[in-house]
């Protein structure tokens, strides 16, 4: 007896934000698999990754990844919520660690976030007692 409570007609659209394969992180690995296990299990949704590139080229990412952002650059950041409302994400799921995110302690990706028309889910994967260290 398992069924599934329809919450919108068409295919639901899931984008992930975060790192992704081949760029070789623990964020990447499990943003790929939560991002493959959700596909797997509701396969009539559309999830697709945007990345944070920490090199200048960017890597060679499979059809997954969308969207590549510098995550120094502030104006990435607006791009990518521009991105995300004018494909009309119906979720996004943002997985948060520190140092993935550009400016003071990772502030850009709330520019991004403040910006988008969508609900957000966050991952936290590490939560520091204090982030000043002191």
């Amino acid at each position: 007896m398992n069924q599934r409570r329809i919450l919108w007609e068409g295919a639901p659209t899931i984008a992930f934000i975060g790192n992704y394969p081949p760029r070789q992180c623990g964020i990447a690995t499990f943003t790929a698999d939560l991002l493959e296990a959700i596909s797997a299990e509701a396969p009539e949704t559309n999830c697709w990754a945007m990345v944070m590139n920490d090199i200048p080229d960017g890597y060679l990412y499979p059809p997954q990844v969308r969207f590549e952002l510098n995550y120094k650059n502030l104006a990435d950041y607006r791009l990518a919520a521009d991105f995300l409302n004018m494909n009309e994400v119906d979720v996004v799921c943002l997985q948060h660690e520190f140092g993935i995110f550009g400016g003071s302690y990772g502030s850009y990706i709330l520019t991004l976030l403040q910006n988008l028309r969508m609900p957000i889910v966050t991952t936290l994967h590490t939560i520091l007692k204090e982030p000043d260290g002191g």
